[in-house]
């Protein structure tokens, strides 16, 4: 059944896909953030090196990002439900041949492969589908879904740990992956507005349109399906190049901080039992500031580019800020801090990209930006490694992530200013055109 409005109904069904896409935030991202906790578990297991057994992460990130081209390109020749689908099915798969556990490589390739692709099937279309449904209240709508990841995660540190204890790391994994299975569900849930049928049905009817020749319809049609399908040109756009550049330096911050703030913790001789709460402090304090931004976004009282701008501002402020702390209750308040405006970030720079893209190009540049923004992701976390090997101090990786985040808050602050003189420049080029509307007796003179 096809949504009956060609636009973006900005509510009704809307709010049933945006639950769905929260859903589907959890049963990945979520996933994906506490796979931590079968780290010790599969390095006894198998008798490895901490280095191998952490490929099995690194490898399902960058599937994860590397699959975002591909999982854009589906959902435009297909639909985002039929992508999302294939996701769920696919992270099942990869949970499930994981409990056979038969060695490291074949950890790679199911864990890490099967499951990265099926996240990035899940993800990128259920995050596109919920900007297709909305336009005024887009950056609520986008807030609200991205929210699932920290909700979930909340949870699944807790109830992962005891499925562990209960059933073993194997056990564990078949259970998760049965858990994935409801990606299916939130799938079905995602139909496809009736504005995307439309076009396809068009495209449909000039392939099969008598009097176009063979060579003629394929001439003319090729180029369009190409370009419907995936937009490469967009590398050529200087708005994109310029929001792509901010990506990469945020990317290579975002990483960073959770890395860091357990060893920092350790480092000033906070309790380890104390030190676990900050991670419980920043998933809620992350929740609570998507959802408070993307409320605050959906009455536009500031350009959404400029909210991001300042919440970029106010994170790399808080991460200065943060080596500062020299016991638990600043350190607590600095990640708490550093958390929210986080959250108030991811709950945004989605819609930012819809707006400097447009609806038409958006999947293009969703699946486009993430596989560029993962080269900051691979760079990060790395580079500030080395910083702190270099300074001897886990306070020099904050200060890096600080520091990079304030410079991508340039790129941002110049875009603004390029999108504001096309802005003006149309305006100029219209003005003449318009200035001869009222004065009609001017057109019967010069006819006379």
């Amino acid at each position: 059944m096809q949504a009956k409005d060609s636009n973006p109904p900005d509510g009704g069904y809307g709010w049933v896909v945006v639950v769905s896409a929260f859903m589907v935030m959890g049963f990945t991202v979520a996933v994906l953030k506490t796979f931590g906790l079968f780290f010790v578990e599969i390095q006894q297991h198998f008798d490895e090196l901490a280095s191998s057994t952490s490929w099995i992460t690194s490898v399902t990130i960058v599937v994860f990002h590397l699959g975002a081209p591909v999982a854009s390109s589906l959902c435009v020749q297909y639909t985002h439900r039929t992508v999302v689908i294939t996701g769920g099915l696919l992270a099942f798969s990869g949970m499930a041949l994981g409990f056979f556990g038969l060695n490291m490589v074949w950890m790679y390739a199911t864990t890490g492969f099967l499951q990265g692709l099926g996240i990035s099937f899940s993800w990128i279309p259920a995050i596109s589908i919920v900007s297709h449904y909305f336009s005024k209240k887009r950056a609520l709508a986008n807030a609200i879904a991205s929210a699932g990841e920290c909700a979930f995660a909340f949870m699944f540190g807790p109830f992962f740990q005891w499925l562990i204890s209960q059933y073993g790391w194997k056990g564990a994994l078949l259970i998760i992956g049965g858990i994935q299975l409801n990606i299916c569900v939130c799938g079905v849930l995602m139909r496809p507005l009736a504005s995307s049928c439309f076009l396809k049905a068009r495209h449909c009817e000039t392939e099969t349109a008598p009097g176009n020749g063979a060579s003629g319809r394929d001439k003319e049609d090729k180029s369009p399906i190409m370009r419907k399908t995936f937009n490469w040109m967009l590398v050529r756009q200087p708005e994109f190049v310029l929001y792509a550049i901010f990506g990469i330096l945020a990317a290579m911050s975002f990483f960073v901080p959770p890395l860091f703030l357990v060893p920092l913790s350790y480092s000033l001789g906070i309790d380890e039992s104390w030190t676990s709460s900050l991670l419980s402090i920043l998933a809620m304090v992350d929740f609570g500031g998507r959802l408070l931004c993307g409320w605050y976004a959906n009455f536009h009282v500031t350009k959404t580019i400029h909210l991001l701008a300042m919440t970029i501002t106010l994170m790399s402020t808080s991460l200065m800020l943060l080596p500062l702390a020299n016991n638990y209750l600043s350190l607590a308040i600095f990640t708490g801090f550093y958390g929210f405006f986080f959250g108030t970030t991811v709950a945004i720079h989605i819609t930012v990209l819809a707006d400097v893209v447009g609806m038409p190009e958006f999947d293009s540049a969703l699946g486009l930006f993430m596989l560029i923004r993962s080269t900051g992701g691979f760079v990060g976390p790395p580079l500030a490694g080395l910083i702190v090997d270099f300074a001897g101090d886990y306070r020099a990786g904050f200060y890096m992530a600080g520091a990079t985040l304030a410079l991508s808050t340039g790129f941002l602050i110049i875009l603004d200013r390029l999108q504001q003189r096309k802005k003006r420049g149309s305006k100029i080029r219209t003005k003449p055109e318009k200035s001869i509307l009222p004065y009609p007796s001017l057109h019967i003179l010069k006819h006379q």
